[in-house]
C-alpha cells in the first residue's frame, strides 16, 4: 500500500507500549485511528482522549467504518495477538494489508535516519536517554520508545524538522530485522526468548543479522565482550563501549550523597563532569551509549551535559516511588537474570549497609523453565527475596514450572518465601526492610500505588 493511500489505521493490540507510540504517530498525522485491546489501561484511555476509537471485545461490528475499506486502511498487529483472533482473521480474509509493528517502524527508518537501541536489556532506558538528549538539543528527534518517559509523559516524540528517529529495536519475534538503522547500539546479547529462538546460537545469529542491516556509512556501537559476532556492510564504523573500557567509557566516576558524576572519554570528543539525573550505577553505561548516539547525531557538549542532568527516567525503570532518608521504594521492569543482577547490585551500592528486600514476579513459564538457576543466582545478590507466582502473559502453564523452582535454588541462608499477588500488601506491611524493590515485567506494577500508600503510612 502506498503511504498516500492510507486514510485510516487499525491496531489489533493497540494498548501495548510500542503499538501505542505508533498509534500516536498516525493520530498526529491526521489519520483515523481505531483499535482493539483486551483490557482498558491508562494508555488506552489516553489514546481515546487523543481521538482513537478503541474497544475491548473481539467484535467486528465495533470496528470504525473508516477502518473497513481495504484500499485505504492499514492494519497493524502485535505478535502477542493469537492467530485465531476473530478481528485479525477478518482482516486477513478480506484483503487488508497487515503489518507488524516492526514493519511500520522499518518504513520509518528508511525515510529518516534511524538511531536504534537493541539488546537483551537496557534498551528502554538507553533509547529514552538518547531521545531526551536530542529532543532538548538543537538537533531534535522523533522517537518510538518502549516506556513512558518521565520528562514528557509519553512514549512518542514528534519533530517534523529533524531527520532523526530514535527507536527501541526489539529482538522478540525477530522484529528488529525490519529495521535499517543509520546507527545502532547493542547493549547486551544474553540469551532470551528461547521460546522463539530455541537456542542461544540462533539468538546470537539474530543479532548478527541485525547488524548487517545497518546502512552503508552508518555506525555500530556495541558493548565490550559480547558473544555476538557482528556482520556489517562496507563503510560501517564499529565502536565499543562500557563503563570502564572501550572507545566510549567513563573516567573519574564519583558516587556519593545520592549523586553520580563522571567524565566521558569519546572518540567524538571528551566531556567532563556529566551528572546523572537518575543516579544509579547501571545508568553510567546506559548514559555512555546514549551519549554516543547523540554525539553521532550532532548534539553539542553542553547540550549533552544539560540533557544528562535533566533526564528524569522512565516509568518502571528504576522508578523511585519513595525516596527519604529513612526509606526507599523502587519499582523496576527487570525480567532477565542479568538485568536483575545489575539492578540489584546498583541498589546495594546506592544503599550500602541498609536492609534491602526484593519482591520479584517471574515473567513467562518458558523463561522461568529456561533460566530458573540464573534467576536464583541473580536474586541471591540480596539477603531477602520474596517470589510471586509466575505471570503467564501469552503462555499456558508448564507442568512443574513455578516460582518455587527459583526459590529452591537461592543461595543458602537467604530469607525467602513464595507468595501470591494478593499477599503482596501483607508482606509490605511487615516492614522488615529499609529499601524495597518490586521487580518484573508482569502486573506486579499494579500494586505500586498501594505499596506506596502503605509505606507512606509507615513513614508517618
Amino acid at each position: 500500500m502506498d503511504a498516500n493511500q492510507i486514510k485510516a489505521v487499525y491496531f489489533v493490540g493497540i494498548g501495548g507500549i510500542g503499538m501505542s507510540a505508533i498509534a500516536r504517530y498516525f493520530l498526529n498525522s491526521g489519520l483515523t485511528v481505531g483499535g482493539y485491546d483486551r483490557t482498558p489501561s491508562d494508555l488506552t484511555r489516553q489514546l481515546s482522549g487523543e481521538g482513537a476509537h478503541i474497544h475491548y471485545e473481539e467484535n467486528i461490528g465495533l470496528i470504525p467504518t473508516e477502518c473497513l475499506d481495504p484500499s485505504s486502511c492499514l492494519v497493524v498487529y502485535t505478535p502477542a495477538i493469537p492467530a485465531e483472533h476473530s478481528e485479525l482473521q477478518y482482516f486477513q480474509r478480506n484483503g487488508f494489508e497487515l503489518q507488524k509493528r516492526a514493519q511500520v517502524l522499518g518504513t520509518l527508518t528508511q525515510a529518516l535516519r534511524g538511531l536504534c537501541v537493541a539488546g537483551t536489556h537496557g534498551k528502554t532506558t538507553t533509547s529514552s536517554m538518547a531521545a531526551h538528549l536530542l529532543h532538548q538539543s538543537h538537533v531534535g528527534c522523533n522517537a518510538f520508545l518502549g516506556g513512558i518517559t518521565k520528562n514528557y509523559g509519553t512514549n512518542y516524540l514528534l519533530n517534523e524538522k529533524s531527520p532523526f528517529v530514535v527507536i527501541e529495536a526489539d529482538e522478540f519475534d525477530r522484529s528488529f530485522h525490519w529495521l535499517t538503522p543509520w546507527a545502532t547500539v547493542v547493549t547486551a546479547t544474553d540469551a532470551d526468548h528461547l521460546d522463539i529462538y530455541g537456542t542461544e546460537e540462533a539468538y546470537l545469529e539474530s543479532f548478527s543479522h541485525y547488524t548487517s542491516l545497518i546502512q552503508e556509512g552508518g555506525c555500530l556501537i556495541q558493548h565490550t565482550g559480547l558473544k555476538m559476532k557482528p556482520r556489517v556492510q562496507t563503510g560501517v564504523t564499529i565502536y565499543s563501549y562500557s563503563q570502564t573500557e572501550g572507545d566510549f567509557h567513563a573516567e573519574n566516576i564519583k558516587i556519593g550523597n545520592g549523586e553520580i558524576s563522571f567524565d566521558l572519554v569519546s572518540p567524538l570528543g571528551n566531556i567532563k563532569d556529566i551528572q546523572l539525573g537518575v543516579p544509579v550505577t547501571i545508568n553510567i553505561e546506559n548514559g555512555i551509549a546514549a551519549i554516543a548516539l547523540a554525539q553521532l547525531a550532532g548534539a553539542t557538549e553542553e547540550e549533552i551535559r544539560q540533557g544528562m542532568a535533566s533526564f528524569k527516567g522512565v516509568d518502571r525503570r528504576f522508578d523511585f516511588h519513595i525516596r527519604t532518608p529513612h526509606m526507599a521504594y523502587i519499582s523496576d521492569y527487570a525480567h532477565h537474570p542479568e538485568e536483575i543482577r545489575q539492578s540489584l547490585l546498583s541498589i546495594r551500592q546506592l544503599y550500602e549497609g541498609r536492609r534491602v528486600k526484593v519482591i520479584f514476579q517471574p515473567h513467562l513459564y518458558s523463561r522461568t523453565r529456561d533460566f530458573y538457576r540464573e534467576f536464583a543466582d541473580a536474586l541471591s545478590v540480596l539477603d531477602d527475596v520474596t517470589l510471586v507466582d509466575i505471570y503467564p502473559a501469552r503462555e499456558l502453564p508448564i507442568p512443574g514450572v513455578t516460582s518455587q523452582l527459583i526459590c529452591d535454588h537461592l543461595r543458602p541462608g537467604i530469607k525467602k518465601e513464595v507468595i501470591t499477588k494478593q499477599q503482596i500488601p501483607d508482606v509490605v506491611r511487615r516492614g522488615d526492610f529499609d529499601v524495597l524493590i518490586t521487580m518484573g515485567a508482569g502486573d506486579i506494577e499494579d500494586y505500586a500505588d498501594q505499596i506506596t500508600e502503605i509505606l507512606k503510612g509507615v513513614e508517618s
